[in-house]
């Protein structure tokens, strides 16, 4: 078993980013994942998927979409 992160950011809570390329941006909190000690944050580290064709997503194509970011990365805002 992995060890679990212990951390101060609840889900739905309102954060910054304080390191990385996405520094200064703010968003509210989706879901956190302690295992991995990530966050995904709305609005904030975005990545390209390559989607193949499926009845989800009939054209396929690349799909931009949020990923999970460090929690040491986040601090929470008043």
């Amino acid at each position: 078993m992995k060890n679990v992160v212990k951390c101060h950011i609840k889900k739905g809570d309102t954060v910054i980013v304080i390191a990385g390329d996405d520094k200064g941006k703010s968003g509210k909190v989706l879901q956190i994942v302690p295992q991995s000690g990530r966050a995904l944050v709305e609005g904030v580290n975005f990545v390209k998927k390559h989607m193949r064709k499926s009845d989800d997503h009939p054209q396929g194509g690349v799909v931009e979409m949020e990923a999970g970011i460090a929690l040491s990365n986040l601090k929470v805002s008043e």
